[in-house]
């Protein structure tokens, strides 16, 4: 296809800088249609991101004939009802990340889009920025040897009244709470960066009481590659840090996840500063990568096949039947 003309269900907040101008912005790419159950704010997203269709539901747009492609921008509760849609229809999919609230319903997603041979990706657009590449590429050189161990941590304060009351703290809605929503990236970039994970072990509590589903979770990690990994997740902090450091046998790499920040590369007691920004729309790259496999000129790196995976590890850090455990091969 010439351009892939894409219709997005949940027009929220994630669409209106990170991910909705990406569609339009991208190469051979077109926004031409969404949907959201309040039908006025759809209108007005519409209006003001120059969409010239709204549709009353997902199920119309996902059969709209102009729609080649479609996003999925809900709670992950909806993801695999909704994709599983897509794919009867024959149309590719992009869903928000964590992929689904449960491996089981990842699975199922899985299943559907390989039935009828229709890709299917996830949203950890990391995958595709600048910043993350600069890394691998820095890793994959062999410059600095060998990678020994990793560290990732992210800290926030605890979320508290009408704050502690959206969707991302529902379990029913979001799986968990922000060790999914938010935690599932920086699993993903240990999947990206270090091949897939081979054995985790994971804890999970709820140490605040203001809302029902965990707020500090930690891990250990047995990477692709050999090396070992940790991970702390504490949205009970008094302050807030965010930090992805890598120890190689030679030196040590260091950036953030969530910030906007350089890598820092240190090696025989001499920092190396790579000032590597964010676009403005952070989704863009991913969607490049899309829109650029549909068009046989590429391969986009956040597959189903992926999304599964963090989703598996999630689901292994929060659940007690796993306390430390090997990773499955992927569904």
């Amino acid at each position: 296809m010439k351009v892939v003309r894409w219709g997005i269900i949940g027009c929220g907040d994630v669409t209106e800088v990170k991910s909705g101008p990406g569609f339009q912005k991208a190469r051979g790419s077109s926004l031409v249609a969404v949907m959201r159950r309040d039908r006025a704010k759809a209108e007005d997203y519409a209006r003001r991101h120059d969409v010239p269709r709204v549709h009353a539901t997902a199920g119309d747009l996902i059969e709209d004939p102009d729609v080649d492609a479609v996003y999925i921008a809900t709670p992950p509760a909806s993801h695999a009802d909704l994709a599983c849609r897509a794919a009867e229809a024959r149309k590719p999919c992009l869903v928000e990340k964590p992929m689904a609230a449960s491996l089981a319903d990842c699975t199922r997603m899985l299943e559907a889009f390989r039935r009828v041979s229709v890709p299917l990706w996830v949203a950890y657009y990391r995958r595709a920025l600048p910043r993350f590449l600069l890394v691998r590429e820095l890793l994959q050189s062999g410059s600095l040897g060998t990678v020994t161990s990793v560290h990732v941590e992210l800290r926030q304060p605890l979320a508290r009244g009408e704050a502690a009351r959206v969707w991302r703290f529902n379990r029913a809605l979001a799986g968990g709470g922000l060790f999914y929503d938010m935690g599932s990236h920086t699993v993903d970039l240990l999947d990206f960066l270090f091949g897939p994970v081979e054995h985790v072990s994971g804890l999970s509590v709820n140490t605040g009481g203001t809302y029902e589903v965990e707020d500090v979770t930690a891990a250990t990690f047995r990477l692709g590659g050999g090396g070992l990994a940790t991970g702390l997740w504490n949205f009970n902090a008094g302050a807030a840090s965010d930090a992805l450091v890598v120890t190689t046998t030679l030196g040590e790499v260091r950036t953030t996840v969530f910030g906007d920040a350089d890598v820092v590369v240190t090696r025989d007691g001499a920092a190396d500063v790579h000032a590597v920004r964010n676009p403005p729309h952070v989704h863009q790259p991913l969607i490049q990568t899309i829109v650029d496999e549909l068009a046989g000129r590429g391969a986009c790196e956040s597959t189903g096949a992926s999304g599964a995976r963090a989703s598996r590890i999630l689901e292994m850090c929060t659940s007690p039947q796993w306390p430390s455990a090997r990773v499955p091969d992927p569904p």
